[in-house]
């Protein structure tokens, strides 16, 4: 795998992990992405600012976008790069549960 990156990395800060969930907020300047991962753990997304994303999956590319306060769960397994699509600054918390 490449060290070199397209675009600037997304800055995850971790505000809690103990035995039951992880919870962290997610900072991305235009153009930032997570890189690509998958989570081994359900988890809930709550944005804190509108959210333009892109996510970049094994069968293509998404555009979503997601208003302020708009919670929604994924399962484990989910697979992706996200990439703040926008012009703005983006923000979300994401509470993994164990």
């Amino acid at each position: 795998m490449s060290i070199f990156r397209a675009r600037p990395p997304a800055k995850p800060t971790v505000l809690l992990d103990d035995e039951v969930v992880r919870i962290t907020r997610w900072d991305f300047e235009p153009g930032a992405d997570t890189g690509h991962h998958v989570h081994g753990m359900g988890y809930v997304v709550i944005p804190m600012t509108d959210c333009r994303f892109l996510l970049e999956e094994p069968g293509g590319e998404r555009r979503v976008d997601i208003a302020k306060g708009q919670a929604y769960r994924r399962e484990a397994g989910v697979e992706h790069n996200v990439v703040n699509n926008g012009k703005e600054f983006m923000s979300f918390i994401e509470i993994e549960y164990k």
